[in-house]
């Protein structure tokens, strides 16, 4: 559980030094919900 919150943690800290637009941060963080949803089917 713990490497779960980190890599969101981590993913979430890299979507917002990544993006310079509102639509950036939305498809960013969209990216990480699709990321954690496909480990979470594994």
């Amino acid at each position: 559980m713990k490497k779960v919150i980190t890599l969101i943690t981590l993913t979430f800290l890299l979507a917002l030094t990544g993006c310079n637009t509102v639509r950036g941060i939305g498809q960013d963080i969209g990216s990480a919900g699709s990321a954690i949803e496909n480990a979470a089917k594994k």
